[in-house]
């Protein structure tokens, strides 16, 4: 990233982008394919439905582990890169060191948490007695690879920050590839059900995590893991988590989310809308995966060039990023709308499952084409350090909007079902109005005409 930066021209910022960005979101897309390969499979066991409300009622706890480890790999990645672009390759170092240390102790105090808590936590999430069974199967053995996920996620985020993306799209592609191949093998062929499939997802995160690790204990990166900076240091710790706290709670926050809308569409729907949700879920991730590729492309450049002072080229990225993600959303949200049991039918044959679910989707899905708008602003946020105000931009779209819609709205409209599903486009809409707003705002006022557009 360091030498691709010095030698660049304002003209050429778009290819580099692209060139960080496409191994982001290849890598993202592989990475979706652990979810949605399990379910693909799982769908297509006896009692399917079942097996696929009881994954999607645990599915809010996998959000929740992958969420810290965006505290630390999203908030630690983007100083690292400010450093890197202010010449402290050193400080930089720390950064990364004092990250892994607080990934591994993240891992592994939630695994203790989780495993002594896991029964009411899966009844809290919406579980019936019928899907109870499943849910606490699969999370049994997912919660053993924790510490696995907060490596491959967290540290990846420090290789892609030194221009290395393909190197950070191999690890994943090397753990889903994985996956893929013994999917079936043990869910059928061991006939280990959902058991099957969270062996093979932890066994998958484990051989990523070892390729991630090998990289930064290595010759090749820039950056390096150092003994001397492992023991923690108050003031990264604390530069890391402010910067950190945005991402984390826009992915947790979706955790919080998901059990809202499974305790509400059971109550409206039943097990068969929970099992609608679990697909859609699915469905969402392929849209918001892709687009955090993309601004995780951006991120370095955004940073190094912020650090640098060279503000032509953080417009120049934001511009391109900004079109990327909005041009993204609205391409994929057209074809679910338009093609909705197509998708359906990838994880589930059911005629009355394709019917519902495809009604749904045309619902819930409407207002993300503005929610492209939201994360390429907030991301640049978070970009440039702007903690305080990506961190309320992370709580308005779900916690200030959406959670309070999703009880709200059925005690006004007559279809339960249908207005627990309105409540994500008219938070969408809501949320990428007002940061799109505030984020043209301030840089009009922080900058004058140097970046904003």
């Amino acid at each position: 990233m360091e030498q691709k930066s010095n030698d660049l021209g304002t003209g050429k910022i778009g290819k580099l982008l692209f060139q960080l960005a496409i191994p982001s979101i290849i890598a993202q897309l592989v990475n979706l394919l652990y979810n949605i390969v399990d379910r693909i499979f799982i769908g297509r066991m006896v009692n399917g439905q079942l097996a696929m409300a009881g994954i999607g009622i645990v599915t809010p706890i996998v959000v929740l582990i992958t969420a810290f480890s965006a505290l630390v790999g999203f908030g630690g990645a983007p100083v690292a890169a400010i450093k890197m672009g202010e010449k402290d390759n050193e400080g930089a170092n720390k950064i990364l060191s004092n990250s892994f240390t607080m990934c591994i102790l993240i891992g592994i105090v939630l695994t203790i948490i989780c495993y002594i808590f896991k029964t009411p936590i899966i009844y809290a999430f919406g579980a019936s007695d019928a899907t109870y069974k499943y849910a606490a199967d699969y999370l049994s053995i997912y919660l053993i690879g924790t510490v696995f996920v907060e490596i491959v996620i967290s540290m990846n985020s420090f290789i892609n920050t030194q221009g290395f993306a393909k190197i950070g799209m191999i690890t994943v592609i090397i753990g889903a590839a994985l996956n893929i191949i013994l999917d079936p093998i043990f869910i059928f062929g061991l006939n280990l059900g959902v058991k099957g499939a969270a062996l093979a997802t932890i066994i998958s995160q484990f051989i990523s995590a070892i390729f991630v690790l090998r990289f930064l204990f290595g010759k090749k990166t820039i950056l390096k893991v150092k003994k001397e900076y492992l023991k923690l240091d108050k003031k990264v710790v604390k530069s890391v988590l402010s910067l950190g706290v945005s991402p984390f709670i826009m992915q947790a926050t979706e955790s919080i989310v998901l059990i809202c809308l499974n305790n509400q569409l059971a109550r409206y729907g039943g097990d068969l809308a929970v099992s609608a949700m679990t697909i859609m879920t699915s469905m969402m991730q392929f849209i918001t995966m892709p687009l955090s590729g993309l601004v995780q492309g951006a991120q370095p450049i955004i940073s190094y060039n912020y650090g640098a002072k060279d503000y032509d080229r953080v417009k120049s990225a934001f511009k391109l990023l900004f079109i990327c993600c909005v041009t993204f959303a609205a391409t994929v949200v057209a074809l679910i709308v338009i093609f909705p049991s197509f998708f359906v039918n990838i994880f589930n044959g059911d005629k009355e499952l394709i019917e519902i679910t495809s009604w749904c989707m045309r619902i819930y899905f409407i207002g993300i084409p503005v929610f492209g708008v939201q994360i390429a602003c907030q991301q640049t946020f978070i970009a440039l350090g702007q903690a305080k105000i990506s961190l309320f931009l992370a709580l308005l779209r779900k916690m200030i909007l959406l959670v309070p819609l999703i009880f709200i709205l059925p005690m006004v409209l007559k279809s339960g079902l249908m207005a627990v599903l309105m409540a994500e486009p008219i938070s969408d809409v809501t949320a990428g109005a007002i940061t799109g707003t505030l984020f043209f705002r301030f840089y009009k006022k922080e900058f004058c005409s140097e970046i904003a557009a």
